[in-house]
């Protein structure tokens, strides 16, 4: 019996980084409110400067779970400039923590506030969360023949009047890939061999448009593009196979050790312009993902599994960075919720911006 409480407390580890996460929603949701009022007479550039600079104290605090609470050894291979630059980053997507990763590249460019997404049209329905990615300046797009390229360059063209610094955030692949779902795997290379391109066994056939749109409306105003290969180590049974990569459920429990992050920094002047051509490109980046995984997951040499080939940095991320952010929105969280009213308002922040936000999102993607 006490072997059972021992397990279930630990598999319990994920309760309080949730409670908080989500408990300081409404806090940092109202604060962002309050100043999206003030600056409404304000040029936009005023606006992003603040908004960034609160996104950067919420994502520090989610970070402070994902990397000081779990103690994750963060390894990195390859180009991550010390500086922060305009980027869009393009990355494997095989979980939810893919979003995170992101975050902690960059943090370590103090560029985390810069963060953006290019997400699907679903998730903007998300309480609370989805409404506010829009406003930081996320694009939710459509699949295939429902992609809308207007929406998103006028988007985009709006972000770089208001001279936004951007580090969008892209997963070419269009859905996760998951060696649960074998149908969507074997889809995707039979897609390929239709079309004449290398089948990938480790990362799905990216899909070209949004990433075309992306680079296309902002080449004059983007430094580079970040081509990003993520492994997560354990994601493999004893068998050889690859399993599932961890939820942030299980990657909150401490259920992932170390994650493996290989970055390749593209001159925009590397990538071609047209989309045909581009299409080539990407695929031919993500065949260059597909053999670093290969190599992390399959290598006959047992002693070079499990990493990527060249020089590595254990990146440790500092409590500074995290610590106060968490120290901050939960005091303020905690302080509204000591008294009737604020807990009154709390709650309607819940209410009434869930379903402000998603009317919006309705008529203003």
């Amino acid at each position: 019996m006490l072997l059972s409480l021992v397990l279930h407390t630990y598999s319990m580890r994920y309760v309080l980084p949730a409670a908080v996460m989500m408990g300081t929603a409404p806090t940092y949701v109202l604060a962002w409110g309050a100043w999206r009022l003030l600056s409404a007479v304000l040029p936009a550039r005023f606006y992003r400067e603040v908004d960034d600079r609160l996104y950067t104290i919420y994502q520090s605090m989610v970070l402070f779970f994902f990397e000081n609470y779990t103690g994750v050894q963060v390894i990195i291979y390859g180009d991550l400039p010390k500086n922060k630059e305009n980027v869009i980053y393009l990355s494997n997507h095989q979980c939810t923590v893919d979003w995170i990763i992101a975050d902690m590249l960059a943090i370590r460019q103090n560029a985390l506030g810069h963060v953006r997404y290019v997400l699907k049209d679903g998730l903007k329905w998300l309480p609370l969360y989805g409404w506010y990615f829009s406003q930081h300046g996320g694009v939710y797009v459509k699949r295939s023949a429902n992609f809308n390229e207007k929406e998103m360059r006028e988007k985009l063209r709006a972000q770089m009047k208001a001279e936004t610094p951007m580090y969008l955030v892209i997963f070419p692949e269009g859905t996760r890939y998951n060696p649960e779902i074998p149908k969507v795997i074997a889809d995707s290379q039979s897609f390929a061999e239709k079309e004449g391109l290398a089948v990938l066994k480790h990362v799905l056939t990216p899909r070209v448009k949004a990433t075309h749109v992306a680079i296309d409306t902002m080449k004059d105003y983007l430094d580079a593009v970040y081509d990003v290969t993520v492994a997560y180590e354990g994601t493999v049974d004893h068998k050889g196979q690859r399993k599932l990569a961890p939820s942030m459920t299980e990657f909150l429990c401490k259920e992932c050790p170390r994650v493996h992050i290989f970055i390749d920094r593209i001159e925009l002047k590397d990538i071609p312009e047209e989309q045909m051509y581009m299409r080539r490109w990407l695929h031919e980046r993500f065949e260059i993902k597909d053999k670093l995984l290969i190599e992390f997951y399959d290598a006959k040499d047992s002693k070079r599994r499990n990493k990527f080939p060249g020089k590595s940095v254990h990146s440790k991320l500092s409590l500074k960075k995290t610590l106060p952010s968490l120290l901050f929105l939960g005091g303020l969280t905690a302080s509204m919720l000591l008294t009737e009213s604020g807990r009154k308002l709390y709650v309607k922040t819940w209410i009434y911006g869930t379903l402000i936000g998603c009317l919006w999102v309705s008529i203003k993607p």
